[in-house]
């Protein structure tokens, strides 16, 4: 008898993924299972036929050659013989309720991932730099050298579930798996627990680490180092420490991407007559000229005086933007000629085109509203 297709047996189209695949298999197999169907030959066929679609559609290599020769491609692979064991793919898909796939031995536990804050100066984010960092951690407890027993004894064999770390209840049809509520899944005990740690074998401690920043950093970067989280439990692998970067204010410059952003006072003078000032950059100072009748919030870019992004690219720019000073303290005679440079001025209006552009714009706005 020729056999159906596995997508047909399934009831799935071709472009379904693995979670569908995974689905519709479970829905089949519940409903077919001989465990809920005794002494059904029809059922225990339909539960066989769907394991079968479900081992070949869910395995990339197979189900590649599936779809493209159908089942004459995986009789030829095989040699005409049948998919996978019984106990394979069911159990990876059922066994925590039909009580497949045995795990010999206690339960490992990855350990958690730790977060850490790294304040860096804004010069340290853009040339890098190697920091130590001093993180809370789980260490050994000194008072039983990690064995979790205040005698210091290994644990022994928890007497519940025979050091599988997992027992079964059986609840209707179903075999059902679970944490072994004595030893917690560990699948061991300990007679005599720790005061110090309660039988863990590990206290709360710190350890300090060596966090090498590459230049270019900016807040919100994130430095991802492999394997100095938490460690995990019965020998199970050590979570990551995920270090945040947040790069502090500073008094001169505000970073954008990979411009840098300053304000330059500069005296009426100067502003007036031009002339050149002395800017600070990352790297040391440098020579800004000033044309002459600058305003107030002008800007000037000052070109690879940025940064470079960590990401690669060019440098950025530094951008000036001047904001012109009010003189203050000033001396009567001081005073006297400001006024007299005053009084000049306004008998020109060429000498203010701003002022006379927003006067002109007032005295249009209420010839307007009269």
């Amino acid at each position: 008898m020729s056999k159906r297709d596995y997508y047909e047996v399934l009831g799935v189209n071709q472009g379904s993924g693995s979670a569908d695949l995974k689905k519709a298999y479970r829905r089949l197999a519940m409903k077919h299972h001989p465990d809920r169907n005794p002494d059904d030959a029809v059922a225990e066929e339909k539960f066989k036929e769907a394991k079968e679609a479900y081992d070949v559609l869910s395995d990339p290599q197979t189900k590649a050659t599936y779809d493209q020769y159908g089942h004459a491609g995986l009789d030829q692979t095989r040699g005409g013989g049948s998919p996978g064991g019984m106990g394979d793919i069911f159990d990876s898909v059922f066994g925590d309720i039909f009580g497949g796939g045995s795990r010999g031995g206690s339960r490992v536990y990855r350990g958690s991932d730790l977060s850490y804050d790294l304040d860096l100066s804004l010069e340290d984010a853009v040339s890098g730099k190697e920091v130590k960092i001093k993180i809370p951690n789980l260490v050994e407890c000194g008072s039983c050298e990690g064995t979790g027993s205040r005698s210091k004894q290994p644990p022994v064999q928890c007497q519940t579930c025979g050091g599988v770390g997992q027992v079964r209840a059986q609840q209707g049809f179903f075999s059902v798996q679970q944490t072994c509520p004595h030893c917690r899944g560990a699948g061991k005990t300990i007679a005599d627990p720790c005061r110090s740690c309660n039988g863990s074998g590990t206290v709360r401690g710190s350890k300090t680490i060596s966090v090498k920043v590459p230049a270019g950093v900016d807040s919100g970067d994130r430095i991802r180092l492999s394997g100095e989280g938490e460690r995990g439990q019965n020998n199970g692998p050590s979570g990551d420490l995920y270090v945040n970067v947040v790069v502090k204010k500073h008094a001169i410059f505000e970073r954008d991407n990979t411009n840098l952003h300053c304000e330059v006072p500069i005296d009426f003078g100067i502003a007036t007559l031009g002339g050149h000032l002395e800017v600070p950059t990352l790297e040391g100072r440098v020579s800004l000229k000033i044309p002459s009748e600058t305003q107030s919030g002008a800007s000037f870019r000052l070109r690879g005086k940025g940064v470079r992004s960590v990401r690669g690219g060019g440098v950025g720019d530094l951008i000036c933007k001047v904001a012109i000073e009010t003189p203050v303290g000033l001396t009567k005679k001081q005073k006297a000629l400001l006024q007299e440079l005053t009084e000049s001025l306004s008998s020109n209006t060429k000498h203010s085109p701003r002022a006379k552009t927003w006067l002109d714009g007032v005295k249009s706005f209420f010839d307007e509203i009269m």
